[in-house]
C-alpha cells in the first residue's frame, strides 16, 4: 500500500526533530546526524522513502539557497573588505595547507583535474555555522583569539563567493578543465557586484524593507530566488547567487531577515542535509571511510597548524592558539553544498564528502571541548617547566 504523502513527511520532519533534540543533549552539531538519517531512509537504506522523494529534493535545494542568502547576511561587503587587511596573510595560510590536500586527495581519487578543484574546497572550508555556536556555547565570545577565528571564517566565506563559479564553470564544462574558460568572467562578475555592492547595499536595504514582517518574508525569499535563478541562467550555480544575494542586502532587510527566516531555513537545512544522504549508497560510504579518516585527522591537523600559525603571529598565548585552533576544525554546510554541485559529475566525491564532514562534524566539536583543559595543562606545564 502507497503511504500517504503528508503521513511520510510528516514522519520525515518529526525523525529530524528528534535528531536535533538529541544532537542538542549529545552537544553535537545536528548536521551529521540529519546526513546519516538521509542514508538510513535513501537508497540502500533500511527504509527507502516512496512517496517524498521529489518533495524533499526541491526542499534541499530551497534549504541551500536559504542557507547561502543568511549565510551572506551576516557580513555586509564593508565588513569583507574590513576583514581582508588584517588577516591576509592567515587567511591565505588557511587557504594552502588546508585545499592543498584535498586538491591532491581528489586528483588521485578520481585523476580529474575537477575532482581536485571540489575535494580542494571541501577540505578548505571550515563551518561558520558550527565555529560560531561553539564560540557562544563555550563562552570565548570575549576571548583574544576570537577575533582571529572570526577574520577567518569570513575569508572563507569570501573565498567562496569567488570559488563557487569558478567550480561551477569547471563542471558546466562538462568536468573538465575547457569549462574553466568561463571562470574569470565568473570571477569578475562576483567582484563586480561586491564592489557595487559597497556603494548601494544600504539603500537596497530601505528599498527592499517593509514593517510588515508578511510582506518583507515574501520580499526577502523572493529576492534570494530570483537572484539565484540568474546567478543559473548565467552558468553560475543558485548558491553563489544566493550568497551574493545575502551580501548585497545588508541594513535594515538584514536584521528582519535573520529572525524572520532563521526558522524557515532551519527546516529547509535539515532536509538538505538529509538530502545528500538519501542520494548515496550507505555501502558507498562506508567504501570511502578509510580514505575520510586519513584525510579527517589531516584536515583537523591542518587547522590545528592554521590557528596555532596564525595565532602566533597576532602574538596569542598558548592556550587562546590551542582554542582559536580547535574552533576551525568542523566541516559542514559548505563543504556538504560543494559535494552537492560536483558528484553529479564526479560521482566518488558525494561518498568520501559525506564520511569526512560526518568525521569532522563530530569531532570538530569535541575538540574544542577539550581544548581549553588541554591548554591549561600545558600552560601550566610549561610555568613550572620554566
Amino acid at each position: 500500500m502507497r503511504i500517504p504523502l503528508l503521513l511520510e513527511l510528516g514522519a520525515v520532519v518529526l525523525g529530524l526533530a528528534l535528531l536535533a533534540r538529541l544532537a542538542g543533549r549529545l552537544g553535537l552539531p545536528a548536521a551529521p546526524l540529519y546526513l546519516l538519517a538521509g542514508l538510513a531512509f535513501g537508497e540502500g537504506g533500511i527504509l527507502p522513502l516512496v512517496t517524498t522523494e521529489a518533495f524533499v529534493e526541491a526542499g534541499a535545494e530551497l534549504g541551500l539557497i536559504l542557507l547561502l542568502f543568511l549565510l551572506g547576511l551576516e557580513y555586509s561587503a564593508a565588513e569583507l573588505v574590513s576583514a581582508l587587511r588584517p588577516s591576509l596573510r592567515a587567511g591565505l595560510l588557511d587557504l594552502a595547507v588546508n585545499a592543498l590536500p584535498g586538491a591532491i586527495a581528489g586528483y588521485l581519487l578520481a585523476r580529474d583535474p575537477v575532482a581536485a578543484v571540489a575535494l580542494g574546497g571541501v577540505t578548505y572550508v571550515s563551518s561558520s555555522g558550527i565555529a560560531a555556536k561553539l564560540l557562544g556555547d563555550l563562552g570565548w565570545i570575549g576571548n583574544r583569539e576570537t577575533p582571529l577565528v572570526l577574520s577567518l571564517l569570513v575569508i572563507e566565506d569570501l573565498a567562496m563567493a569567488l570559488y563557487l563559479p569558478i567550480l561551477g564553470a569547471a563542471l558546466a564544462g562538462g568536468g573538465s578543465l575547457v569549462g574553466l574558460a568561463w571562470a574569470p568572467a565568473a570571477v569578475v562578475g562576483v567582484v563586480a557586484i561586491l564592489a557595487l555592492a559597497l556603494r548601494v547595499e544600504v539603500g537596497l536595504s530601505r528599498a527592499v524593507f517593509s514593517r510588515s514582517d508578511e510582506a518583507l518574508l515574501l520580499t526577502l525569499v523572493g529576492f534570494a530566488l530570483v537572484v539565484a535563478g540568474l546567478a543559473e541562467l548565467t552558468r553560475a550555480s543558485a548558491a553563489v547567487g544566493a550568497l551574493l544575494a545575502g551580501i548585497v542586502l545588508s541594513g535594515p532587510a538584514a536584521q528582519g531577515a535573520r529572525a524572520l527566516l532563521g526558522p524557515l531555513r532551519d527546516l529547509f537545512a535539515a532536509l538538505f542535509f538529509a538530502s545528500i544522504g538519501l542520494g548515496i549508497h550507505p555501502a558507498a560510504v562506508g567504501s570511502a571511510l578509510p580514505a575520510a579518516l586519513g584525510l579527517a585527522a589531516l584536515g583537523a591537523a591542518t587547522k590545528l597548524a592554521t590557528g596555532w600559525v596564525a595565532g602566533s603571529w597576532m602574538g596569542l598565548g598558548l592556550r587562546a592558539r590551542i582554542r582559536a585552533a580547535a574552533a576551525l576544525i568542523p566541516r559542514g554546510e559548505f563543504s556538504i553544498a560543494i559535494a552537492s554541485l560536483a558528484t553529479p559529475a564526479v560521482p566518488a566525491i558525494g561518498p568520501l564528502a559525506v564520511a569526512y564532514v560526518l568525521v569532522l562534524g563530530v569531532v570538530g566539536p569535541l575538540v574544542a571541548r577539550v581544548a581549553d583543559p588541554v591548554g591549561r595543562a600545558l600552560a601550566t606545564r610549561s610555568t613550572r617547566g620554566g
